[in-house]
């Protein structure tokens, strides 16, 4: 969506809107963990996100791959910033077209400041030279299909102090076709409404967006206010003086500076906030906070499915996913990319376009080995495996091997039986609660318009050893309403279902057809489950090859099974744990026995012992 619409829509329902501004990270740690920050961030309901422009090679390519998987993995409406500087008209093109593939539509068409070699700024070869000449060409060249924004300069820019001179060629830049302004970072609110005042008199009618950064440190403060010659009005620094070697009480001035400024803003008749978050969270958060700004868990951002869409190229009408990948968002996506049912939203066959490969990026386990030993621990028996289950369903961590982000509140409903089921040594892996009718509105299980019903039965995804897999089917097949997908690493799919997708939550809305956002569906669970053993296989190359953990989980691989139940009742939710009732597993907290290793001396060393032989 364009962002003018999207400011169009906040001020229709009289409500203020916020986005944020990321940049390119220079390694590629930074650029996993400024993901994650990403995604942590959606929750806050930012209307879109900004990232800008990396100029020289690797971080202009890796600006072009951010937008992509934040519009297509994250969901996050984006604008691609794009300047003028080093970028021949090729290299524009080919951000253009990345950005177009990217299902990207806004485009934030800048000068540039000038190489760090260079003291003046030059045009390129075959480049542009001002930034209201990009803005006509990404017009000509694409019509309307980009909504095209243009930088603001409240207080003057580098190598142009003149205001009013900056006002009249940002007129220029808007009649040339750009459609919103963000305005360089400033702090003397007044000065502001003052400078969006003049431009109104000279004619500039698009929205005007202010640009806000968040005070993080003093030493920060000061650097980048002086770095961007940024007035700071004297009672300011008056304010941060006496507390500025005190980095928390600095960001709890600063966060009622920054509240105060942006109350006076959005007092004004301006109705938007982008923040530039200098890729951390929260200084940002805690001003969000302060002005009441940020979504509680009494009324988080209102789900339009319940699982997050991606807005990459040709998925925006996807409404259908298979159930197994809900805490591996960035993985399905990664392995579904070249689908092509996706245009009519429907899923039909998953024969004809195979999912992707397993190494594609985002499919493996998350993070080095050093941090999920810290985060895991040191496993040795089931009842310690069955441990890391219990802390996860707990909240105190926050993920695990088959799930990218912690429980959520779904699970409250279950999570006594789910407690109950792990410390048994079964372990669940995915999971929900039956729902009979609940308001679409409901803050935990809502989703789609307000005005309906949704409904959802009861799922069970766990591992099962293989001496117990016989008396649990024969338990399953004993109730007519529950049907079953259950597989080992290697071996033949065992099932009581058709081989056709079963509606696992759907939902029900005054005018329109019945949505059925999630499934269960065996060729997916069949796919689903390379990747289920894979994660698995990963998380024990964690460990030392000659150690006790890896040889517990290479053997609970190796063995175990993967199966998935559903309740077609959608009135109850207790009847899949009854299947475990007296189930048990055996040598529950016996810990694994590594092979005897003959020394020299005529004796063998055994689990750290020494024995005689």
């Amino acid at each position: 969506m364009h962002i003018r619409e999207k400011l169009a829509q906040n001020e229709e329902a009289g409500e203020p809107g916020i986005s944020f501004e990321f940049f390119p990270p220079k390694t590629a740690q930074g650029v996993q963990n400024l993901y994650d920050r990403m995604d942590r961030m959606h929750g806050l309901g930012p209307s879109f996100i900004d990232i800008t422009w990396g100029a020289g090679g690797r971080l202009s390519d890796l600006t072009c791959e951010m937008v992509g998987v934040a519009q297509s993995v994250y969901g996050l409406e984006t604008c691609m910033h794009l300047t003028c500087t080093d970028m021949p008209r090729e290299r524009i093109d080919q951000a253009l077209q990345a950005a177009y593939k990217a299902g990207c539509t806004n485009i934030l068409a800048l000068r540039g400041d000038p190489p760090r070699d260079q003291e003046t700024w030059e045009a390129t070869d075959g480049g542009f030279r001002y930034a209201k000449d990009l803005v006509k060409y990404i017009r000509e060249k694409y019509g309307n299909h980009f909504d095209i924004g243009v930088g603001g300069y409240p207080e003057g820019a580098d190598d142009n102090p003149d205001v009013d001179l900056l006002i009249d060629h940002l007129k220029e830049k808007v009649d040339a076709g750009s459609s919103f302004i963000i305005t360089q970072m400033f702090y003397d609110v007044e000065h502001f409404i003052d400078w969006v005042k003049k431009c109104r008199a000279k004619g500039i009618s698009v929205p005007i967006i202010p640009g806000i950064m968040p005070i993080q440190t003093y030493a920060s403060f000061i650097r980048r206010s002086t770095w961007t010659k940024t007035r700071v009005p004297p009672e300011w620094m008056k304010a941060l003086e006496p507390v500025k070697n005190d980095d928390s009480a600095v960001r709890d001035v600063g966060k009622h500076l920054i509240a105060d400024m942006c109350r006076k803003i959005l007092a004004s008749g301006i109705n938007h906030l982008h923040f530039y978050t200098m890729n951390l969270a929260q200084a940002t958060k805690l001003v969000l906070d302060e002005l009441g700004l940020t979504p509680s868990d009494g009324s988080p951002v209102h789900r339009s499915l319940p699982w997050r869409p991606s807005l990459g190229l040709g998925r925006r009408s996807e409404d259908v996913r298979p159930i197994f990948w809900r805490n591996r968002n960035s993985s399905y996506i990664a392995r579904t990319q070249t689908w092509d049912e996706f245009p009519n939203g429907r899923w039909t066959d998953s024969r004809s376009p195979a999912f992707g490969e397993l190494d594609a990026y985002g499919v493996g386990l998350k993070g080095t080995n050093e941090q999920n030993i810290k985060l895991w621990g040191e496993p040795k028996s089931i009842k310690d495996i069955s441990a890391i289950f219990l802390r996860f369903l707990e909240g105190k961590l926050d993920r695990l091997p088959w799930s990218d982000s912690p429980i959520s509140a779904e699970a409250n409903d279950i999570k006594d039986l789910l407690l109950n089921l792990n410390s048994r040594g079964f372990l669940t892996i995915n999971s929900q609660p039956a729902v009979n009718g609940v308001k679409s509105s409901h803050p935990i299980y809502g989703w789609g318009p307000k005005n309906g019903f949704v409904y959802q039965k009861a799922y069970l995804e766990l591992l099962v050893p293989p001496y117990l897999i016989d008396e649990l089917i024969s338990r399953i097949d004993s109730n007519e309403d529950l049907t079953y997908l259950a597989i080992k690493k290697e071996g033949e799919l065992r099932t009581n279902t058709l081989d056709s997708p079963n509606a696992l939550t759907w939902g029900i809305f005054a005018g329109r057809e019945i949505i059925q956002p999630t499934i269960v569906e065996t060729i997916s669970f069949l796919a689903w489950k390379d990747e289920a053993y894979r994660l698995g296989d990963d998380w024990y190359k964690c460990y030392d090859a000659a150690g006790p953990s890896r040889k517990l989980i290479q053997q609970t691989m190796d063995t175990w099974y993967l199966v998935n139940i559903v309740d077609n009742d959608f009135h109850r939710s207790s009847t899949l744990f009854e299947l475990f009732k007296d189930l048990e597993v055996k040598d529950f907290d016996v810990e694994i026995e590594l092979p005897s290793k003959p020394d020299t001396n005529g004796t063998s060393e055994q689990n750290g012992t020494l024995i005689e032989n």
